[in-house]
């Protein structure tokens, strides 16, 4: 299982429809709107890194209201 949290940017205002339509999709643990330099924070799972590219690619960066987004992948050393 690869996990990450996913920092994303959105357009001004569009912070919480973006993180409840991102809590939404399959694969996405938690989404939550936050402060600072992000809008909102989401944790993702998936079970290949191809998985979680094409999660992040092909579904949470095509919801509207995303700018960009910043894909942080969960390690374990």
């Amino acid at each position: 299982m690869v996990q990450a949290y996913i920092l994303i940017q959105t357009e001004v205002g569009k912070a919480a429809t973006v993180a409840s339509t991102v809590a939404a999709i399959p694969g996405v643990a938690l989404a939550e709107d936050v402060t600072g330099p992000y809008d909102v924070i989401a944790r993702v799972e998936a079970g290949t890194v191809d998985e979680l590219g094409k999660l992040v690619i092909a579904k949470i960066q095509d919801v509207a209201g995303i700018t960009r987004t910043l894909t942080c992948t969960v390690v374990h050393v």
